[in-house]
């Protein structure tokens, strides 16, 4: 006999209910930023800072997390602080999140995971820092993030400096397009690489406007065609770390990253750059994320 199909125990938070039952834009944000990429206390402080931009852009802001086995589309003040808080936090993608549901645990979402919740929650826009993708050596130990797989299948639009520098970022652009992934550079011909503007990959796309941005999201679903598009935006000129600079200082922590695998390696990495910049590393990253909420709003907005 076929067991019942569950419901997905959706939580909303009083602010994003409100902007259900207004018609009022919403972007979705994931929470591993809170609770794996960023150290205390500035991962709550900049949480709150990336609401206060979409909020000040005219949209509300949804920060997607796993609370005791409920998946929360929004956090007020006392939930968000109950997460960053939390001890043992699972970091949740599409391969986890439904066991972490089913077994009552606390997670943070990551993009793949912030993007299925965003779908069933009716959310089309989504900004994080940058995605996932296919890691530096993968031909040998085929590691790669699910987040190409979700961008493939999954109707949301993601606003990202493109994917983080720390992977093989030809192999990730190629991935991306065997999938059928739109990869759109915002107002640029070149895709960003996180903390720097300039990757020396060209983009496959180019749009000049949310408008543009929000015309084309629309009419992929018009014409049947499953998944989302990546919007690439590059990181504030003023708050950039140029590649020949930040590319020594990558290599050097992957070379520490020897016998780090799975879930480990980006922490690890991004904790090693964050060392070896004095800080600067994280300073870029607070930008480019609060740049990309900004960008996000105003696709919501246009939609």
């Amino acid at each position: 006999m076929t067991p019942p199909v569950a419901t997905p125990p959706l939580v909303f938070s009083r602010e994003i209910e409100a902007a259900r039952a207004e018609g009022r834009p919403v972007v979705a944000l994931e929470s591993t930023i809170i609770t794996h990429g960023l150290p205390a206390p500035r991962n709550v402080e900049v949480a709150r800072e990336a609401e206060a931009v979409i909020r000040a852009a005219g949209a509300a802001p949804a920060t997607i997390a796993v609370l005791d086995g409920a998946l929360h589309i929004g956090l007020d003040a006392a939930a968000l602080d109950k997460l960053a808080a939390a001890p043992r936090v699972m970091k949740l993608s599409r391969a986890d999140l439904a066991v972490a549901l089913a077994t009552g645990r606390t997670g943070a979402t990551t993009v793949a995971a912030t993007m299925i919740a965003a779908r069933l929650a009716g959310i089309a826009v989504f900004a994080t820092g940058g995605i996932g993708g296919v890691h530096r050596g993968a031909e040998r130990d085929f590691d790669i993030s699910a987040d190409l797989e979700e961008l493939a299948e999954t109707p949301v639009t993601v606003v990202a400096a493109g994917a983080k520098a720390i992977l093989d970022l030809p192999k990730t652009l190629e991935a991306l397009e065997t999938r059928g992934v739109p990869v759109i550079g915002y107002r640029t011909d070149e895709l960003p690489a996180f903390w720097s503007r300039s990757s020396g990959l060209r983009a496959p796309l180019r749009l000049e406007s949310a408008a543009e941005i929000a015309a084309a999201h629309r009419l992929r679903a018009a014409l049947g065609i499953r998944g989302g598009q990546l919007v690439a935006n590059p990181v504030p000129a003023e708050a950039e770390i140029p590649a020949g600079e930040i590319g020594p200082i990558i290599d050097a922590a992957l070379a520490a990253a020897a016998n780090v695998s799975g879930k480990d390696v980006t922490p690890f990495l991004l904790a090693r750059i964050l060392d070896a910049t004095g800080g600067r590393s994280l300073e870029t990253n607070i930008a480019l994320y609060l740049n990309n909420c900004r960008l996000a709003a105003e696709i919501a907005q246009a939609l």
